[in-house]
C-alpha cells in the first residue's frame, strides 16, 4: 500500500475539504460499479485509507474516524480512487466483503422510487443485522 500512501499529498493538493474539513465520498464496488453508500472522509480518514488499502470513514454521529466494517467485519478494499472535476468529492471503487450497509443489505440504496409514485425496497438482506450487531 506504500504506491498509495505516496499518492497522499498529490491527492489532497487536488482536493477542496468542505468547512468542516470533510470530503463527500462515494463508495462503488469496482466490479459491479453498483453504488453501496455515500460516507464521509477527513484528512486522517482518507489517509488511513491510502494507506492500508481499506475504506476508513469519519463518523459524524460519534466524532471519530472507522474502519469501515470494523464492527461487522464486512471491510471494503480500496480498488482505485476517482476524483470529481472540482476536488469537492471522491469515488472510492472497492472489493466489499458480505455487504456495504449496516442494514443487512449490499448497498445502501436498496429502496427506490417506483413508477408509482411509492418507496419500495428492492433486494434482499445478505445477513442479519441483529445477529452481527450485538450489543
Amino acid at each position: 500500500m506504500k504506491e498509495r500512501n505516496s499518492g497522499y499529498q498529490a491527492l489532497v493538493s487536488v482536493l477542496q475539504f468542505n468547512e468542516q474539513g470533510l470530503m463527500p465520498t462515494v463508495i462503488q464496488d469496482a466490479k459491479t460499479k453498483q453504488v453501496l453508500t455515500l460516507c464521509y472522509l477527513n484528512h486522517l480518514a482518507l489517509e488511513q485509507s491510502l494507506r492500508e488499502g481499506k475504506v476508513y470513514v469519519y463518523r459524524r454521529s460519534q466524532n471519530r474516524l472507522m474502519l469501515k466494517g470494523e464492527t461487522s467485519g464486512h471491510i471494503q478494499l480500496i480498488k482505485g480512487v476517482l476524483v470529481d472535476c472540482e476536488g469537492k468529492s471522491l469515488v472510492l471503487l472497492v472489493q466489499p466483503h458480505v455487504a456495504g450497509c449496516h442494514t443487512g443489505y449490499f448497498t445502501c440504496y436498496f429502496r427506490h422510487l417506483s413508477k408509482s409514485g411509492a418507496v419500495k425496497t428492492v433486494g434482499k438482506r445478505v445477513f442479519d443485522p441483529e445477529k452481527v450487531y450485538r450489543a
